[in-house]
């Protein structure tokens, strides 16, 4: 498992992946802003022409606020997982975030999930 932190702002944003099931899980803690979308977009998208993952669930369980900025960047990631075939889906997002999510219609392009473990097994089995 990786941490990504900015270090002008410490504890503000981190940043953890790991892979489950072939599934890159980025779990996000903090709050999402303009001074700390830099991170945000470093744990979810692949710049330089590497591969992107193909599929993502982005732990929001400990994101406690998020502007339009990260909005822009969970666009820019699902545009990049869906170009490449994959899909990226929100996890455990708080009440707040999953208003911002809703609000300007983000859910209607990200499937929302309660837990992780559902972002991860949607359909039952």
């Amino acid at each position: 498992m990786t941490d990504i932190e900015k270090a002008d702002r410490p504890g503000s944003l981190s940043v953890a992946h790991r892979v489950v099931d072939g599934v890159r899980v980025v779990t996000v803690h903090g709050e999402i802003d303009h001074d700390v979308k830099d991170v945000l977009r470093e744990a979810l998208l692949c710049e330089d022409g590497a591969v992107p993952p193909l599929r993502v669930v982005a732990d929001l369980s400990g994101v406690t606020f998020m502007d339009s900025s990260g909005i822009n960047v969970f666009l820019a990631a699902y545009r990049q997982v869906t170009g490449a075939q994959g899909w990226l889906r929100i996890a455990a997002a708080q009440e707040p975030v999953l208003h911002v999510l809703r609000l300007v219609g983000v859910d209607a392009l990200l499937a929302c999930h309660p837990t992780t473990e559902q972002a991860l097994n949607p359909d039952p089995v």
